[in-house]
């Protein structure tokens, strides 16, 4: 048996924390000094300390490693792979943040170094496509989609034969529950199969087109172009849905600063 501060030497880990795990109940001494009070800790104590170490380092609260400690094998890798996607999502929104943060300091800066946009108003025709909808989480789910959608043509051997692009058929902007629509331009309409399904596109006879180049964060740019090119040119009103097609992406594009999309709004006579 060896007293705290001999455990806490061979183990590495402060007699604080040692303290505190006895407290929450994630590691109790293996005895304690009747006459002393002192806490003793056994060799055998090793493994569980070093599974609590190793869960804590990997983002677990006190609560979630005294629940991992609990389980088997199979429910302890389901938690982690849980944790592992949390921690996923929380560093793609601290990214976001720090592309904000760019923006921010550009507006600060009087816009330097602020791209420009050229927007062009043509006719969008009816387009025969393998469509797939479905109300997703947020705009980051976009890519699962795509996902999904690659590998069921490429199981299918469904030929596509344009640009696939995005349709957006909420009316108004969403950060959760966004309705998308991913389209792909196909020569032969095909049996349906859920969720895929084969349909043509309304055209379009007035839609607002401009490209943006570089990293997603520049679209915000592009849709401010658009309200000051609506303001310009009150003969047009804009109408819904949306459309976007990314010519380049993370798919076929490593570099960020490289992307091309096409940002696409419908237009109404005012």
């Amino acid at each position: 048996m060896f007293r705290i501060g001999e455990f806490s030497k061979l183990v590495q880990v402060s007699i604080r924390m040692l303290r505190y795990y006895d407290e929450v109940g994630l590691l109790t001494p293996a005895e304690v000094d009747k006459w002393t009070g002192h806490r003793l800790y056994s060799v055998k104590q090793i493994p569980r300390l070093n599974k609590i170490l190793y869960l804590r380092d990997s983002g677990l609260n006190v609560s979630e490693i005294a629940l991992a400690l609990t389980m088997d094998e199979q429910s302890l890798l389901a938690q982690l792979d849980k944790k592992r996607i949390e921690i996923e999502n929380t560093i793609q929104a601290e990214r976001e943040k720090l592309r904000k943060i760019e923006l921010t300091k550009s507006e600060v800066q009087g816009g330097k170094g602020e791209l420009h946009y050229n927007i062009s108003v043509k006719s969008i025709p009816a387009n025969q496509v393998l469509s797939l909808r479905r109300i997703v989480p947020n705009y980051y789910s976009e890519g699962d989609l795509w996902k999904e959608l690659s590998t069921f043509t490429e199981a299918q051997k469904i030929e596509i034969t344009g640009n696939t692009f995005s349709i957006y058929h909420d009316t108004e902007f969403r950060e959760t529950d966004v309705d998308i629509e991913l389209c792909a331009p196909v020569k032969k309409m095909g049996k349906a199969k859920e969720p895929f399904c084969f349909h043509m596109t309304e055209p379009v006879p007035y839609m607002a087109c401009t490209m943006v180049y570089g990293d997603f964060a520049n679209i915000k740019g592009a849709y401010l172009a658009f309200a000051e090119w609506l303001q310009t040119n009150s003969e047009y009103k804009m109408s819904n849905p949306m459309r976007q097609i990314m010519h380049r992406g993370p798919w076929n594009e490593n570099n960020p600063e490289k992307y091309l999309i096409e940002l696409q709004i419908p237009l109404e006579h005012a």
